[in-house]
Order: C-alpha cells, then sequence, then structure tokens
C-alpha cells in the first residue's frame, strides 16, 4: 500500500478526498494513524470543558439545534449567566484536569451590552491559567479585536456541512458570513475552532466538501470538532437515520489526514457510543475530547468515566505544558475519580 506523504495543503480537491474516504476501512487508518505520530504524541488527547454561558431563544434556525427559537423541544430559555458563575465553573474544571474552558452562547452575534461581560469572562478565565475559547455566533471586525485584547485564545465558529447542503440545514445565517468570522478571527491573531456534523441527511460528497472547505482555508483551524448529530426531540432532525459508526470514524481519519497539525476533536454525540467506537476514533488520529456531565445542553460521558477508559488504553490527558510530569498526570486521574458525583458542569447546548 502506497503511504500517504504527510505534507500540509491547502489545494484539496474533491476527487482526491473522495478517494481517501473510499479507501479499505484498515489502509486508511493506517495511514491516519502514521500521519498523527508525525505530529502528536499517540496517548495523549487534549481535555476540554464546555459550559453555557447562556441558554435557548436563539433566533438562528439551525435544524439540529435544540437551543433554536423557532422549535418547540422543551429547553429551559437562560440569560446570560453572571461572571462569578462562570470563573467557579471554571476553576471546578481546572481541579479536575481540563486545559482549556470553553463558553458557549445561543446567539446569532453578542450584543453590544453583553459584549464587556463577555470580555470579563475572558479575562477570568485566563487569570486562573486555562486556554480560552468562546462560541457567540457571527462577530464584527470590531467584537473580534475585543476578544483577542482581552485574551481569548480560541474562537469556535462550525461551518457544520459543505456549502452545497448548508441551506437545507441553516437559513438564517449564509455560509459567507460564517467564513467571514473565521477570517475576523485568523486576522485577530486568535486560533480557530471549526468542524462540522454528521448523520443530518448530508450525502459523501458533503462531508468530503466539509473537509475541502477547512483544510483549504489559509491555515487550517488548530482545532476541528467532529460531531455526531444529536437527535433531539422537536427539532427537524429529530428523526434523521442514525449514522454508521464506520462512516463516522473514517470522517475522523480523513480529516486527521488533510489537517495533519490540527486538534481533531470527537464532540457531540460521544455519549452514544461504545468505548470501541471511541478506541477506533483515538486510533483514527482524534486527539481532544470535551468532559464533564453535559455537552451544552445534550448528555456527554462523565468525566470519571472517561479518565477509566483512558486507563484502560493507556492514554493520559494532554497538559497544557508540553512536559508536564507523571506525577500531576495521576493527581489530575485522582481528582477526576474523586469528583464523579460533582455536578461540576452547568448545562448548556
Amino acid at each position: 500500500m502506497s503511504m500517504i506523504v504527510s505534507v500540509t495543503r491547502h489545494d484539496w480537491t474533491p476527487a482526491e478526498v473522495l478517494a481517501l474516504f473510499k479507501l479499505p476501512f484498515n489502509d486508511l487508518l493506517f495511514q491516519a494513524q502514521s500521519v498523527h505520530r508525525q505530529y502528536f504524541d499517540p496517548n495523549r488527547v487534549q481535555v476540554s470543558t464546555l459550559l453555557s454561558i447562556k441558554t435557548g431563544a436563539c433566533p438562528e434556525d439551525c435544524k439540529y439545534c435544540p437551543q433554536s427559537g423557532h422549535y418547540n423541544t422543551g429547553l429551559d430559555k437562560e440569560k446570560l449567566m453572571e461572571v462569578e458563575k462562570v470563573l467557579k465553573a471554571a476553576a471546578d474544571a481546572k481541579a479536575i484536569g481540563s486545559t482549556r474552558f470553553c463558553m458557549g452562547a445561543a446567539w446569532k452575534h453578542p450584543s453590544a451590552k453583553d459584549m464587556p461581560y463577555v470580555l470579563k469572562m475572558v479575562e477570568g478565565v485566563k487569570a486562573l491559567g486555562l486556554e480560552t475559547c468562546m462560541t457567540l455566533g457571527k462577530l464584527t471586525q470590531e467584537q473580534t479585536a475585543a476578544l483577542a485584547e482581552a485574551g481569548l485564545d480560541y474562537y469556535n465558529h462550525n461551518l457544520d456541512t459543505s456549502p452545497e447542503f448548508y441551506g437545507n440545514i441553516i437559513t438564517t445565517r449564509t455560509y459567507s458570513e460564517r467564513l467571514q468570522t473565521l477570517a475576523y478571527v485568523r486576522d485577530a491573531g486568535m486560533k480557530i475552532c471549526s468542524g462540522g456534523i454528521l448523520g443530518m441527511g448530508e450525502s459523501l460528497q458533503d462531508r468530503a466538501g466539509l473537509l475541502i472547505q477547512l483544510a483549504n482555508l489559509p491555515e487550517h483551524p488548530e482545532s476541528v470538532p467532529i460531531n455526531m448529530l444529536v437527535k433531539v426531540e422537536g427539532t427537524p432532525l429529530a428523526n434523521e437515520e442514525d449514522i454508521d459508526p464506520f462512516d463516522f470514524i473514517r470522517m475522523l481519519a480523513v480529516a486527521r489526514i488533510m489537517m495533519p497539525q490540527s486538534h481533531v476533536r470527537l464532540s457531540a454525540g460521544r455519549e452514544q457510543m461504545n468505548e470501541q467506537m471511541q478506541a477506533l476514533a483515538f486510533l483514527a488520529g482524534a486527539n481532544s475530547i470535551f468532559y464533564g456531565e453535559k455537552l451544552l445542553t445534550t448528555g456527554n460521558p462523565q468525566a470519571d468515566k472517561d479518565m477509566r477508559l483512558f486507563a484502560r488504553l493507556g492514554i493520559q490527558p494532554e497538559a497544557r505544558e508540553e512536559h508536564a510530569d507523571e506525577v500531576h498526570q495521576a493527581a489530575i486521574e485522582q481528582a477526576l475519580i474523586e469528583q464523579r458525583d460533582s455536578k461540576l458542569f452547568y448545562s448548556a447546548v
């Protein structure tokens, strides 16, 4: 079998990407793992915690999202959280081993009155020694610059799917607006977290198209979350057919090959994956997860369960400092076990 040489590229074509998807499963995973080992420790996984700082009543009509104000999903609407509560959640997350704290708000875009509070959250979480990430919707250039000035490390803004399929899922925000926000983020010097969702009725060509959009950006996103649709009653996609687990693993592997230096995050839908599927995901090149009781408003495996799986696979959390000693790692794992019954993570999307 010919090996793919791991070269960072920004000129992928649909034919090349579809050829990767159609490789025999074992060949694809072997290539993805080979690429992965050129840039990462194969037995380290970056761990993030996600908190919803404002839940529900979003004006966007994303057909997968329980937070959309267009659908009745029974989700309680919440206002923007107080800064102090956010910082308490961040401190709790740090105590059990998270290195990045991600804050999500159900907005089309942040308002002028909310921005000062958002900036205080960034500054406070940063002061705790955590990496900071936010997802607030569409940004103006001025808002992006303010977030960067406050110390925001990552901005999450998913493309969701291919440009061709996008209109079937969202009509209240254009694809070009999403790309413009990503450009503002990059120009402001922040890192990009951007990926998509599988299982919304998209074709293989759409999955390839999403990865091409991401990989052909001037710089690859530092973080690429690959989500499996979590079907929620009341949303238009509640009755979509389940995605084949091997097809999901293929998506992770192709993402790893196309964006060799990015963290590929095993994101929403992990609660529906058994341990064997998650192990295959790590073999395919996934090296980032969210953990905690909730992933915004949908379930997520509890932290101690994740650490037990890590222990069985010989995986350790990736420390923020590149050379954290093993005593520190052991302390993280012990803290996770001790905190298993704590309600540290507040629900969000």
